[in-house]
């Protein structure tokens, strides 16, 4: 009996200290696994950027616009699923780059369907190959950038492709867990990298 109350005293001994430690480090793995979700390889000359969509505060419309003004790029293809109260999102998202000073025509419209990332990447892909585009910037926001990368690889083995983070006002890879914004993006974004992982 003394011996099984040792090695419980024991195992809440380690259990505590554990907890302990990960409380006392917690920046440095918080922080690792914000990391993990962004992958930023700058931009290059290319054929076109891709804006994918899912961004309604208009950072990465804005970012492949900078590119564009940069000389990296001609144009724009600007991804938009039809879900904003019935409007694409591709429209919504060129008007509020007209609006910030950049010219209409820099852009491309590509309205489509696409419910999630990989539907998205099946259209926008078409939509390159019918344009003739081989090599583009994946433009995209930093905390859904590593995913968008996997799929959008994994779907157009025939592409070069080279990803361009735009940040967020909300996340910060190493600082994410500060705000409630940056809680929900880490979470939703690690839900999905491990559906994606699961073949979900």
């Amino acid at each position: 009996m003394a011996a099984r109350s040792s090695r419980l005293v024991k195992l809440f001994v380690c259990i505590l200290g554990g907890v302990v430690l990960l409380a006392a480090t917690h920046a440095v793995w918080l922080a690792a696994l914000g990391r993990m979700l962004v992958r930023d390889e700058g931009p290059a000359h290319a054929d076109m950027a891709v804006v994918l969509a899912g961004d309604f505060y208009g950072n990465r419309i804005l970012r492949a616009a900078e590119l564009v003004k940069q000389g990296y790029v001609p144009k724009a293809l600007v991804s938009g699923p039809h879900m904003v109260y019935g409007l694409y999102e591709c429209d919504l998202a060129i008007a509020f780059a007209v609006r910030h000073g950049y010219p209409e025509e820099w852009f491309m419209r590509a309205p489509n369907e696409a419910l999630s990332t990989r539907e998205e990447a099946a259209a926008i892909l078409a939509d390159l190959r019918h344009l003739g585009v081989h090599r583009f910037l994946l433009v995209t926001s930093d905390y859904h950038s590593a995913r968008a990368t996997r799929i959008f690889r994994a779907a157009g083995p025939d592409f070069e492709i080279r990803v361009v983070a735009a940040p967020d006002q909300y996340f910060s890879p190493g600082g994410w867990w500060h705000n409630r914004e940056g809680q929900k993006l880490f979470f939703m974004e690690w839900s999905k990298t491990m559906a994606n992982l699961a073949g979900m």
